[in-house]
């Protein structure tokens, strides 16, 4: 059971490297080509995702600080 566990946490770690948060450089692609825009999209999909987990993560880090103080 203990090496199932740790072969999914190994795992885990190594594709969480390969799956980068970049954003693409869309200037290679024509203005009105559909790829152009497709680029568009997903950089502003990508910083949505990371602009919300830099804010959650905050959060998170009050309702635990918060939870420290009730428990003392």
């Amino acid at each position: 059971m203990k090496k199932i566990l740790i072969s999914i946490i190994l795992i885990n770690i190594l594709t969480l490297n390969s799956l980068s948060d970049e954003l693409n450089d869309c200037s290679n692609y024509s203005m009105l080509s559909s790829k152009y825009y497709k680029c568009k999209t997903d950089n502003f999909l990508k910083d949505t995702k990371n602009y919300q987990k830099k804010e959650w993560s905050e959060e998170k880090n009050k309702l635990e600080n918060v939870k420290d103080k009730v428990l003392n």
